[in-house]
């Protein structure tokens, strides 16, 4: 039952995807389009089966960096979200501030990180930290905010202590939120990656992709943009899967 459900969601994108790529070859080869402006789905798949330990090696490189930034990057946001609620001083502070910031692109940003904190790996950390971070932050604030009102005012009434009704209570109608944040976070850190590589790096997906635009090679970058998009969509399904295991909504009992 549950594979049946699974395949009646998956059919409809993948039939679009599959279509589209076959429109996409049929117009490669019947306008005679040059492989160095839009290559073919073919000639993309040739070569990216002509060099998988190579590619495997930028790969597990950006993997790495994207993991470690996008933990920091989540930990971080979450703190930071239930410390600005915990302390609402704190929040009507720094919260416009948090705002400002995103308005600071990051390919903007990250020259100088590099320039601050040298070529090593700590401006690319703190780039998708960067990147990772608000999505989180305000996601889980947002969802601390919107406890059940009818649950707060019952947890006062028995005397329970602030401490108490925030671990009890708000952090647990927040938890959906709060993953909703870090699903948006998980495919972000995947882009933060590459923009903090395209600066400054000497392996990676993003270091790929700039050797490759060099030398026109664009079947290369279309390889990476694959790679790119098959690891955005392995974390958001990762952060789904658990979503679903920490989120459970159980039926009412209707024994009585």
């Amino acid at each position: 039952m549950k594979l049946r459900r699974l395949w009646n969601h998956a059919w409809p994108p993948l039939v679009a995807v599959i279509l589209f790529l076959f429109l996409w070859q049929t117009a490669t080869s019947l306008f005679h389009i040059e492989k160095w402006i839009l290559p073919s789905p073919s000639d993309i798949a040739r070569e990216a089966a002509a060099n998988p330990s190579g590619l495997w090696e930028h790969t597990q490189a950006t993997l790495e960096l994207m993991i470690l930034g996008f933990a920091i990057g989540t930990g971080f946001g979450l703190l930071v979200a239930c410390l600005l609620h915990y302390v609402p001083f704190l929040k009507s502070s720094l919260y416009p501030l948090i705002i400002l910031s995103q308005n600071v692109p990051t390919i903007a940003l990250a020259p100088l990180l590099m320039i601050w904190f040298g070529f090593g790996i700590l401006p690319k950390i703190i780039v998708i930290t960067l990147v990772c971070f608000f999505p989180v932050a305000v996601a889980a604030m947002d969802g601390l905010t919107r406890t059940d009102r009818v649950m707060l005012d019952y947890m006062r009434m028995t005397g329970a202590s602030r401490s108490e009704i925030f671990r009890k209570l708000e952090i647990p109608h927040a938890i959906p939120s709060m993953l909703s944040g870090v699903k948006i976070a998980a495919t972000y850190s995947v882009m933060g990656a590459v923009i903090a590589e395209w600066v400054g790096a000497e392996k990676g997906i993003g270091y790929y992709m700039m050797l490759q635009k060099a030398s026109f090679r664009t079947d290369r970058i279309f390889v990476a943009i694959a790679i790119i998009v098959a690891v955005s969509l392995a974390m958001f399904a990762i952060i789904a899967l658990l979503e679903k295991w920490l989120v459970r909504y159980k039926p009412a009992n209707d024994d009585n």
